[in-house]
């Protein structure tokens, strides 16, 4: 199997390679922990991820607050867009409402 840059090469990134590459990107952004990934859809031209983020740790840890972050790749992995879609309570139920 390609590595990583053997894919962004031919323009050929697998959705489970342009997740880690929008996790990687997010936390180079943010400076912030990512939890991890919760969708990857194919785009025209590349892919839409969402990456989970730790903003704001608290003790206890279900008082966490994190956020949900839409990220847009291209083909090659290259960073096209990305915005916060919402903030929550880690714990919280998922109801689609910002925090």
């Amino acid at each position: 199997m390609p590595d990583i840059d053997e894919q962004r090469a031919a323009g050929t990134l697998s959705a489970a390679t342009a997740g880690g590459a929008a996790l990687r990107l997010i936390a180079d952004l943010t400076t912030k922990e990512t939890e991890g990934v919760t969708a990857v859809t194919p785009a025209q031209d590349g892919w839409i991820v969402s990456v989970e983020v730790v903003e704001d740790r608290r003790i206890p840890s279900t008082g966490d607050i994190l956020a949900l972050y839409q990220v847009e790749i291209d083909e090659e992995g290259n960073l096209l867009a990305y915005k916060r879609l919402r903030r929550y309570r880690r714990g919280s139920s998922d109801n689609g409402e910002n925090a």
